[in-house]
């Protein structure tokens, strides 16, 4: 069974840091591209940040480039977002999907962690 965790949501201040993590099982993890996914309500899912099989090539919306990093440990099937300069606009349900942007995998993401930016 695939089985996508996220775990690492929570209210920080803004300009506050977060780190989300990913454990997932069921399937080979270094197989796939991985991304983390933003619920945009209104607006539909933002692909906030995608990674490679092998962690050297990433995306990022233009929203969170330069604030936001993805990275992945293959070894323990865990996929990262480190958070930084939080932002009120950032507030959202973050969800770790397999699959891209380009190419999404809609059978297997997580329930999402809450991360609230606020003052």
């Amino acid at each position: 069974e695939v089985q996508l965790v996220e775990s690492g949501g929570g209210m920080v201040q803004p300009g506050g840091s977060l780190r989300l993590s990913c454990v997932t099982s069921g399937f080979t993890f270094s197989n796939y591209d991985m991304s983390w996914v933003r619920r945009a309500p209104g607006t539909g899912p933002e692909w906030v940040a995608v990674i490679n099989p092998g962690g050297h090539s990433t995306y990022y919306s233009e929203s969170v480039k330069g604030r936001f990093t993805i990275s992945r440990d293959n070894a323990k099937n865990t996929l990262y977002l480190e958070m930084n300069d939080l932002k009120p606009e950032d507030t959202d349900v973050y969800l770790c999907m397999r699959g891209s942007n380009l190419h999404p995998d809609f059978s297997a993401w997580g329930p999402g962690t809450q991360v609230t930016v606020s003052s």
